[in-house]
């Protein structure tokens, strides 16, 4: 783990203007990381569109490439790339999750896949990109097969859940889905062969040291053995779990709580995002994002975290998406109630 020192800055790089409602959701692009390629990200908005920002290599100024519009007709709430970049998967309220495909730098509706009741919350593809999850207000998952041609093919309904579903994260290097909703729980879901039955093999609810309130948001570190999660209930968590054992086919390790984060925020985390170098950032209904690191004195109960930098109006409303830039640079993108997307920079002081 590296060390931080507490003189650090979250400098604001850009504000980046276009959407005429809310920012819901940001994905960076996972293949224009490199550093001699322009980096690239989707955002999507509650004025029905998705919007897709690149880096000119130039200048280093984001501008709007392209505007996904006309194709859903309510609200955009999640984007996520697939793994080779080549394909973009937005929810809707609309009840449908369309998925887009980048032709030669233009942007075309390649798939509507259709199923869910009423909103769909959010969208995530798994780490080789062959399997894509949903998750909406009628309280389901649901997992969808990639096949040849844009097709789509549903192959579980997952339900468990009790309440609307906030957020699907597939693990970033294991076929196990999570799920958090309304219902105060995260639930885990695997399958015990390639062609099985998904089922929830754990739920990490109030009675395991889980969240008192609402689940919005989670987040994987680098390594994929520890999560982090949000809550209405103004605390993150920190959970873990026996990756290896997973990984070497020894049946499932279950997620243990590791700590509680508490006292920081004094409204709504709606989202967290781990760094690749493992720093925990958080985006509120406070206007404020905030880092968290782990410390370096851990004492005998385990390891704990230490605010590192706590940026007060970050933006003139809620802050819905925190997403850390997915190369070298410590770069953060964050989404906001007040319309703007704003680019950050995380500079080590002098």
């Amino acid at each position: 783990m590296e060390s931080f020192d507490r003189n650090v800055q979250l400098k604001e790089i850009q504000k980046l203007e276009g959407h005429t409602d809310r920012v819901w959701s940001l994905a960076w692009n996972p293949t224009t990381a490199a550093a001699d390629v322009p980096s690239v990200f989707a955002s999507c908005s509650g004025d029905k569109t998705v919007r897709i920002w690149e880096q000119s290599l130039s200048t280093r100024s984001w501008d709007c490439k392209a505007v996904l519009e006309d194709t859903h007709t309510r609200t955009v709430r999640s984007c996520a790339w697939s793994p080779s970049g080549k394909l973009l998967a937005t929810a809707s309220f609309d009840a449908t999750t369309a998925i887009w495909e980048n032709v030669g730098g233009d942007f075309e509706c390649v798939s509507t896949l259709e199923g869910h009741e009423n909103e769909v919350k959010s969208v995530s593809w798994n780490a080789s990109g062959s399997l894509l999850a949903t998750c909406g207000r009628d309280k389901t998952v649901w997992i969808w097969e990639v096949m040849p041609g844009n097709e789509f093919d549903c192959i579980g309904v997952l339900q468990g859940h009790t309440q609307d579903v906030k957020m699907v994260q597939w693990h970033p290097t294991m076929d196990i889905l999570f799920s958090c909703s309304y219902d105060n729980t995260i639930k885990v879901w695997w399958s015990e062969d390639d062609d099985g039955d998904w089922s929830c093999v754990q739920t990490l609810g109030e009675s395991s040291n889980g969240h008192t309130s609402t689940v919005w948001s989670f987040a994987f570190n680098a390594k994929g053995d520890k999560i982090v999660t949000s809550s209405d209930d103004l605390t993150l968590k920190i959970w873990e779990a026996d990756i290896m054992r997973m990984q070497s086919g020894d049946g499932y390790a279950p997620w243990n709580h590791l700590c509680t984060l508490s006292g920081y925020h004094d409204r709504t985390i709606f989202s967290v995002h781990w760094s690749r170098e493992g720093i925990i950032a958080s985006g509120a209904a406070d206007d404020a994002v905030r880092l968290f690191v782990e410390s370096k004195d851990a004492s005998a109960n385990g390891p704990s975290y230490q605010l590192l930098l706590n940026k007060q109006k970050a933006h003139d409303m809620d802050i819905n998406s925190v997403q850390w830039f997915p190369g070298e640079k410590r770069l953060l993108a964050s989404a906001s109630d007040d319309g703007t997307i704003k680019i950050w920079e995380l500079e080590t002081l002098p």
